[in-house]
């Protein structure tokens, strides 16, 4: 028999920048004197946002990491959450996490718009340049814009629970969301991290999740 959907808890909370954010966009085309690494922004409003599938795959990745997965799919105690329909050595498995996007809070989006320290809309540059170990002088300069520093935006996680799970399935998967966080504030999300980049809290209340099927979106009464 097929297993069915039961349940949807979401946990809300929200990603504070400790240190420059950088998260790339795809457009590799680079202006003379312009910015060589550009950040992803939002099509609408032009802000820049966090990619559901950039946190996913970090966290994702770090817990693979602390169990010697050597590649995706290899953990099957993280597949249970991440899902393995690309690892082809086990029967697939969807995935019961869901990250949305993450998008800055009004108070980020108005502080930033009016800050005098930003370079571009809501974003900063760093100028960087690679060292010649051997004749210790630095090279090759480089832009690269970045979240500042202090900016927040709200992150919301999605745990789907199937029929035929119980109630300690189900706290397996949100301990290992939970320790999933952890190791992301210990580590770094986007690139140049082992450079400073990327350092980040992140407020979110475990205890206290919202049902929301069944609940508002199912219609239940």
């Amino acid at each position: 028999m097929s297993k069915k959907l039961i349940k949807k808890i979401a946990f809300k909370g929200s990603l504070h920048l400790l240190s420059g954010l950088y998260i790339g966009d795809s457009n590799e085309q680079v202006d003379i004197g312009g910015i060589d690494r550009t950040v992803v922004r939002r099509p609408d409003n032009n802000q820049p946002y966090i990619p559901g599938s950039s946190l996913k795959g970090k966290i994702r990745s770090l817990l693979e990491q602390t169990r010697g997965a050597a590649n995706v799919g290899d953990s099957e105690e993280v597949n249970k959450l991440f899902g393995n329909i690309e690892n082809k050595k086990s029967d697939n498995r969807a995935s019961r996490l869901i990250v949305r996007d993450s998008y800055l809070t009004e108070e980020s989006e108005k502080a930033l718009s009016e800050s005098i320290y930003t370079d571009y809309p809501y974003t900063e540059v760093k100028f960087e340049n690679s060292i010649d170990r051997v004749k210790g002088i630095a090279g090759n300069p480089r832009k690269t814009e970045r979240v500042p520093v202090g900016s927040i935006f709200s992150i919301e996680l999605i745990v789907n629970i199937w029929s035929g799970e119980d109630e300690a399935s189900e706290a397996e998967q949100i301990a290992l969301l939970k320790e999933g966080i952890q190791l992301l504030e210990a580590d770094y999300l986007g690139g140049s991290g082992s450079r400073g980049y990327g350092q980040v809290q992140i407020d979110m209340d475990f205890e206290k999740p919202q049902i929301l099927y069944p609940g508002e979106y199912a219609g239940a009464k």
